[in-house]
Formats: structure tokens, sequence, C-alpha cells
């Protein structure tokens, strides 16, 4: 019997914030067909979306840019001000790069368009869900072309961070995981995860997507991998 509840124990709870019904229902739909997940909540604003966020704690709120009241964006930055282990996907038909860096300097976790396949928005769902920022194919090449851009020298980037730190910080830029980043160092697992909360404490993100953002603008994880 107690392998029955472990199912249940392990499900995916999450958030929808859409303030089109219907597409609200069809990820509903989508949502409960997959035994792994449980929809705690619909929110068809901003402002509840903020609300339901912070009072059921979801893993993951799946979040519209355009919503009434307080667009996707606002709403993204006062859920994780309040709530800051909730994973944030937002979910639209906007593509624009001020779009998607708005949103990773929000804090989201993942950006998918509405447009992408069921299997891609539940790949993205679940990355999410494990702490991982993941972005569709099409987002993830107009992101790196964005941050192509050179902005800074990246050997005067962050002088608060010591030099370990800022090592650690250009591999996750290049989009190497923790157990990536602990190979390449010979650092312990444990090492390298109390590095990065120190980065991300001194940078003052909340997420690794926000990191990464800052890293590059700063021209971290530029050349080569």
């Amino acid at each position: 019997m107690p392998e029955a509840s472990k199912p249940e124990a392990s499900k995916i709870r999450v958030l929808v914030a859409e303030d089109h019904a219907g597409f609200r229902h069809g990820l509903v739909a989508l949502l409960a067909s997959d035994p792994g997940v449980e929809v705690v909540g619909e929110a068809e604003d901003g402002r509840a979306a903020v609300a339901m966020a912070v009072g059921l704690l979801p893993d993951v709120v799946l979040m519209d840019v355009q919503m009434p009241g307080l667009n996707g964006i606002e709403a993204t930055r006062a859920v994780l001000a309040q709530a800051p282990r909730v994973g944030v996907l937002v979910l639209t038909m906007f593509e624009d790069d001020d779009s998607i860096v708005s949103a990773m300097r929000a804090g989201a976790r993942g950006y998918v368009l509405k447009s992408a396949a069921p299997s891609e928005v539940m790949g993205i769902l679940r990355s999410v869900a494990g702490g991982e920022a993941r972005f569709g194919p099409q987002i993830a090449s107009k992101l790196t072309g964005f941050l192509r851009e050179p902005e800074a020298d990246p050997t005067r980037a962050f002088p608060e961070l010591t030099a370990r730190e800022r090592e650690i910080l250009d591999l996750i830029a290049r989009g190497h995981d923790n157990a990536g980043i602990s190979g390449r160092l010979f650092l312990s697992p444990n090492t390298v995860r109390n590095h990065i909360s120190r980065v991300f404490a001194k940078l003052g993100v909340a997420s690794r997507a926000q990191a990464i953002v800052r890293a590059r603008e700063a021209g971290l994880g530029r050349d080569g991998t």
C-alpha cells in the first residue's frame, strides 16, 4: 500500500495563469493528461496569479505574459520576491528579445511559445520543476544571438566575486550544470553548490537564468564551451 502513494507525493504541482479561458482550459487538459502532474489552481489575471502562487506554493507557475491587472513579467517578479522557490515558466505568443530577457531578469526559469508542441511544453515544465533553466529551441536561438553582443570586459566584471566564484559563474554562463562544473574544477558537488549560493547572493539574483543574463551581459561565457 505505501507504494501506491508514491506517485502522488512526487507529482509536479502546477498553477496555470492565463487570461484566455479557451487556451487555459486546453493547458489544464494537457497537464491533467499527465499522471505525474497536478493542477492546483487557475488564475485569470496577474494579481490573482501572485496571490495564488504565494498561497499554494506550486512547483511551477505557467505564466502568460499578457494578462490584465498585472502583466506576466511583473507577476513573475512579485511571485519570486515572496516565494523564491517557485519555478516560473513563461508561456507566450511573443518571441521578441525584450520579452525574453525581461522574463529572465524577472526570474523566470523558462520561456516557451504557445505554438510549441505539447511534448516540448511538458519537457520544459519538468526541467523547470527540477530547478533547471530551460527554453524552447526558438527562444534559445534568439537568446544566444542577443547575448552574443559584447557589452563589457569580462576581466573586470563583478569585482565582488572571488576568482573561483567568477570562474564558476563563467561556466554557468556557458551552460554547464553543477555536475559539469564539479568535474571540470575537481570540486565536490556540495562545494560547487556553496559557491553558486554565494555568487547568487553577491549578484542579487534568485535563479540560474538571472545569473546567466548578468554574466553574459558582462562578457562571461562567450568564448568556447
